[in-house]
């Protein structure tokens, strides 16, 4: 298996703000807490030791346990629910949708970058354990989300109508899914070891939060992987004092806007990612979820006819903590008052979201987590490496926009130089001087010159595309071989971890695909990797 790397901001795909971030540009310092390097988990766990009540552990480890009741679990995760009781135990976390199967291939990604800065962790530091969780994003109501997956281009759909939780949901139906899949995978390769997966998470469970903790379980139990579901009431006990800040004092709302207006300042590249709202909680009670309002002195949940008044409110978030859901500025908090967590682990998307917390959590005095861009992968077989390399390209190239991609391959094939940039420049140079001229002689003469010089250099431009156009026509051939091997490579012309679903790699490499990406992936490798098989 050979493995190649492309730093992350030379592939196109991350945001400014990211590369920004990795670069550690010292704007962006205030807006997290430490780099996520290996020196610096030292001061991170020293930071969360002192700041992180035992009596929380008691409730984390209770809770976990009623979770996995009945549940199957491996030595390894039986060992780490125990040992997440004791004050020298932390947690490294990823948090993901309940996407059907998985979902996208990158789900695998994330995970596995856990497991490894959990090992990682433990190997630098020795006297302390660390645990990787799943945090299971059991009250979201985005059910459109995460009610299919690709396989073999096409979307396997989970046609039903839903409300509320989607942890909550019945998997009734999911049996004419399994159909759909089960003739999608056919007979080949580990195609019965799938569908038997399929089988017993969906068809043997009642909901989807089961039904995902069971997938999960199975594709990393063996690992020791903590599945976490945030829609329990002991937890949510913990959370009543911070819901308070939230829906009487307005905390985040106040924090997370003027973190923004100060991300704003550093860049006007970056792209916000969540604004806060004033009330940053759900009202969740059997299929509703639906977000809290203040609305003339009362609160009200929208789309529904209940009202409380300020004590009636607060009477029944201490009585029903659970049916308080965090939406997903206030779900990051609720992550690190229940778990001692040293690191958050996610794509760019997450990662940028996170950047604008941090002086929220230092108002309500939780320590903030460190921050790392989970590992991305483009997983390309040896027929295809063989073709980049009959094509003269290299795998960098591929992750070019197409149209990019074809004209520098034509420029690099073509028997013509196609690349007006010396003729752009020699006009630069002409025009300076009748610049000058025109200075001299009648300064209102300089419009006219400009003028004349952005003309030319449309012809020029114009030239070039038509005559690149032209080599196009010539050069078809290798122009339907390149967009071919891209498409393959970068279905919908993206990145092919956000459009498989795992068990298209599954079905050739069974679990030795798992076993690849746990012995591959870095997690404080910062690029992205190419995996040739």
């Amino acid at each position: 298996m050979d493995v190649d790397c492309i730093p992350f901001k030379e592939t196109g795909y991350f945001s400014k703000l990211i590369c920004d971030y990795l670069d550690q540009h010292e704007e962006l310092k205030p807006f997290f807490n430490r780099y996520p390097t290996l020196e610096n988990f030292e001061a991170q766990i020293q930071e969360k030791q002192t700041n992180f009540p035992k009596e929380h552990r008691r409730v984390l480890v209770n809770a976990l346990n009623n979770q996995y009741e009945g549940v199957a679990i491996s030595e390894a995760t039986a060992h780490h629910i125990s040992k997440l009781g004791e004050d020298t135990t932390f947690t490294v976390v990823t948090g993901h949708q309940l996407n059907l199967f998985t979902g996208p291939l990158y789900f695998l990604y994330k995970i596995v970058s856990t497991i490894n800065l959990a090992q990682k962790l433990k190997e630098r530091y020795p006297k302390h354990h660390f645990v990787a969780v799943y945090w299971m994003a059991t009250e979201d109501h985005d059910f459109d989300e995460i009610n299919y997956f690709n396989l073999h281009g096409k979307k396997i759909h989970w046609n039903k109508k839903a409300k509320g939780a989607v942890g909550r949901l019945s998997t009734e139906g999911l049996d004419q899914v399994f159909e759909t899949f089960a003739s999608e995978v056919g007979q080949f390769g580990q195609a019965e070891s799938l569908k038997k997966l399929f089988q017993q998470a969906y068809l043997e469970h009642d909901t989807l939060t089961e039904a995902t903790r069971y997938l999960a379980n199975a594709l990393f139990g063996e690992q020791g992987l903590v599945i976490v579901d945030g829609d329990d009431t002991q937890l949510k006990k913990l959370l009543v004092p911070f819901v308070k800040k939230d829906i009487f004092e307005k905390v985040p709302f106040v924090k997370v806007s003027e973190s923004i207006e100060q991300l704003s300042k550093v860049s006007s590249d970056y792209i916000i990612q969540v604004n806060p709202r004033e009330i940053n909680y759900f009202y969740l009670k059997d299929d509703v979820r639906e977000r809290i309002v203040e609305k003339n002195g009362k609160y009200h949940v929208i789309n529904t006819h209940i009202d409380f008044t300020p004590e009636a409110l607060i009477e029944e978030l201490e009585n029903h903590p659970e049916r308080f859901s965090p939406n997903v500025v206030a779900r990051p908090l609720y992550q690190e008052v229940i778990l001692p967590n040293l690191c958050y682990i996610g794509g760019g998307g997450e990662l940028a979201y996170w950047l604008e917390l941090k002086s929220y959590f230092e108002a309500l005095g939780v320590t903030f987590p460190m921050l790392m861009l989970r590992n991305s992968v483009l997983v390309i077989t040896e027929k295809q490496s063989e073709k980049v390399e009959k094509m003269g390209l290299q795998v960098s190239h591929l992750f070019l926009k197409q149209t990019s991609l074809i004209n520098k391959k034509i420029r690099d094939i073509s028997n013509i130089d196609i690349d007006f940039s010396p003729q752009k420049k020699l006009l630069e140079e002409q025009f300076k001087h009748l610049y000058a001229l025109a200075q001299q002689t009648d300064e209102s003469f300089l419009g006219a010159v400009k003028a004349q010089e952005v003309k030319q250099k449309k012809g020029l431009d114009a030239l070039e595309k038509r005559l690149l156009k032209a080599q196009k026509r010539k050069l078809k051939d290798h122009v339907v071989r390149l967009t071919e091997l891209q498409n393959e490579l970068f279905p919908n012309k993206s990145l092919q971890e956000r459009q498989w679903n795992f068990s298209e790699l599954y079905l050739e490499m069974g679990d030795s695909f798992i076993s690849l990406l746990l012995e591959t992936l870095d997690p404080f490798s910062e690029e992205f990797i190419v995996l040739k098989h």
